[in-house]
């Protein structure tokens, strides 16, 4: 999600992503037993196991009965408080507390008995003499998240109730304002004060296309309408309160999903990326906000942690670095296999990552960066709004891989207005003779390898300069919740992975080096006679067994260590040992000792030849009055981005 600020002062969002289809009905995860879901449709309540599949019909109406009316979907829910007990809802409130084989009913019909001819009928209502008969169900139900008998209902012909003891009484707190034929389609019980209600209300079947929502304070003895600032052309489905913050709510209407921060007394567009179709429900979960729509889809907002801290921001001039929410150290997709076409209706993962929001009130006056530090202020990765891609977009075009697969290197924002930028926790990637991406990719958000040491968990500072000034944030970096692995094997695991970052940093930089004086060789040999072109053949000559080993190999004598070889191992059991969160194993050891042994070995005879053989070249290229041979290497590290020791 990225989030700015528009010139009229309020804060837009952007990048909503769908991550599931949906049927019709209620869905209500036993919190007891994680392997049966309860489903709510016409006439019937379900009981679906996922462990073999089957459904079994546990309805209280078993069979067709002129007492009870029902709706295309009708409200089932577990209650917050007493996960034993489950509500089903009819024209009358049903409970159960053994999981459907026994219920009973504990509301009277709470519909109108005499709602009257609808006035959207207009002169069709002579044709159908039952049309003021017509009588609703319950559509609305919320359950307190404190007193297991405060419940509150709405039906769909324009009433609201309450019970504050498990249904024994209930009163009607219908607003004045609220006539028959007025949908009442979702109440959400505060999670601050049990006084505190708000109801969304849709007159959509009498030609009223305004949406509707209340807001009661005191137990539904008084209702304040506060629909200012919602599209005024589409009613009212959802509204739905933050669990974290106070005032923070949510509303989906018949075309888009909009936000209020200050208890719905003004609300504005939260829309973005979403299609305009008819959002029927809401849910908070954790810091994710997550909408179902009409068109039978689940759609996620990642993080709205800076909603809750927004506040803040707008009464504040300054920059600002938002508190991030905990970051799961959980591993990109590795499907193996052939990837998903881009055009194949799936699901979008959140962020890989740390997601770090920030506000600029201007833009700035020279470089932002955003550093981040381990909880011994070792610095762990550095971003700058100055930093150049690592790869240009020229290269980029002549690859093979299409563009639409990779994932594009972002550059801090030093503009004005709010941003987000995702650390995927990772140090800086080593140097590498080869870059590419796997083939467990994912369209626009396959990155580029190697990538560097994925960081520990444990505790983490943001750290954002602007201007001379600096903010700062902690943020806690949590174990994949999914991996039972020893913390010491993890620890294991990332010392190892940094020592052969490093090493691979390292040993590209020298192949790189060789191959650079052997080009700068090749130019000027011609040049040279005599002694002279004696010392840079056997130059060339050594260089080349350093870099690459002796050609052809001698039969029956090992090779030599090489600079070319000891990269390309390096550089194998970096990948190999980070693949996944465990140790490394012991053939994975000793192959990494055995390496070591050879690459300091190989390394020793480079670091002489830069030391001793291409000095004592320059002299005589000197003397010859000749271009001396450079070596380049500072280069190297700083692409290595030196974060890695």
């Amino acid at each position: 999600m990225h989030l700015s600020r528009g010139n009229d002062g309020e804060i837009t969002f952007r990048d909503w992503h769908p991550v599931a289809t949906i049927e019709y009905g209620y869905v209500a995860p036993d919190p007891l037993d994680q392997d049966i879901v309860y489903g709510g449709g016409r006439n019937e309540v379900s009981k679906y196991h996922w462990s073999t599949g089957q459904v079994q019909n546990v309805t209280p109406i078993a069979v067709r009965d002129l007492k009870y009316r029902t709706d295309r979907t009708e409200a089932t829910m577990f209650s917050p408080v007493d996960p034993h007990i489950l509500y089903f809802a009819s024209n009358v409130l049903f409970k159960t507390t053994d999981g459907g084989n026994s219920w009973q009913a504990i509301s009277p019909d709470l519909t109108r008995e005499n709602p009257g001819v609808p006035s959207s009928i207009g002169t069709l209502a002579p044709r159908n003499p039952d049309a003021g008969k017509q009588r609703g169900v319950i559509y609305a139900l919320a359950s307190s998240l404190k007193d297991v008998n405060t419940l509150w209902a709405g039906t769909d012909d324009g009433q609201i109730w309450v019970t504050r003891d498990g249904g024994q009484k209930w009163n009607n707190i219908t607003p004045p304002e609220l006539t028959a034929w007025s949908k009442v389609t979702q109440i959400e019980a505060s999670h601050f004060d049990e006084q505190t209600a708000y109801a969304s209300v849709s007159r959509f079947r009498i030609d009223d296309l305004r949406p509707y929502i209340y807001r009661t304070h005191d137990g539904g003895k008084t209702w304040t309408q506060i629909s200012g600032g919602l599209p005024a052309d589409a009613p009212a489905d959802t509204v739905r309160e933050d669990p974290v913050r106070k005032g923070l709510l949510f509303a989906g209407t018949e075309n888009s999903v909009c936000v209020s921060f200050d208890d719905g007394d003004h609300w504005q567009s939260l829309q973005l990326n979403l299609p305009h179709t008819s959002m029927r429900d809401l849910a908070i979960h954790e810091n994710d906000l997550i909408v179902a729509t009409h068109g039978r889809s689940f759609w996620i907002l990642d993080d709205i942690t800076p909603l809750r801290q927004l506040a803040a921001v707008k009464a504040n001039s300054e920059a600002c670095l938002f508190k991030p929410e905990d970051a799961y150290r959980v591993r990109r997709s590795t499907n193996p296999d052939t990837p998903i076409p881009p055009d194949e209706p799936t699901g979008k993962n959140p962020p890989d990552g740390a997601i770090l929001d920030y506000f600029l009130p201007h833009s700035a006056a020279g470089t932002v960066t955003l550093e981040i530090n381990d909880a011994q202020g070792k610095l762990v990765r550095r971003f700058s709004s100055d930093d150049k891609p690592e790869v240009s977009q020229q290269d980029l075009e002549k690859q093979i891989i299409p563009l639409y697969w990779i994932r594009m290197q972002q550059t801090l924002s030093a503009s004005e207005g709010m941003h987000r930028w995702v650390w995927d926790l990772h140090y800086a990637a080593p140097a590498a003779l080869q870059h590419e991406y796997p083939i467990a990719a994912v369209p626009n958000d396959t990155p580029r390898s190697p990538l560097g040491p994925l960081a520990l968990p444990g505790e983490y500072t943001a750290k954002l300069t602007v201007s001379g000034h600096t903010f700062t944030q902690t943020f806690t970096v949590k174990i994949d919740p999914r991996v039972n692995v020893a913390p010491a094997a993890i620890e294991q695991q990332f010392a190892l992975e940094v020592r052969l970052a490093s090493e691979l940093t390292a040993t590209t930089a020298a192949v790189k080096e060789a191959r650079s004086i052997l080009d700068q060789l090749h130019k000027i040999e011609s040049q040279a006679k005599g002694a002279l072109a004696d010392s840079i053949k056997a130059l060339d000559q050594k260089i080349k067994i350093t870099l690459h080993g002796p050609t052809p190999p001698v039969a029956g004598i090992p090779p030599e260590p090489n600079l070319t070889r000891e990269s390309a191992a390096v550089g194998m059991l970096y990948g190999a040992i980070g693949q996944a969160d465990a140790a490394p194993t012991t053939a994975q050891l000793n192959a990494v000792a055995e390496t070591d042994r050879e690459l300091t070995a190989v390394m020793k005879r480079w670091d002489e030849i830069k030391a001793s053989d291409v000095p004592t070249l320059n002299r005589q290229l000197k003397k010859a009055n000749m271009q001396e041979i450079g070596i380049e290497t500072k280069q190297e590290s700083e692409d290595a981005g030196g974060d890695v020791e």
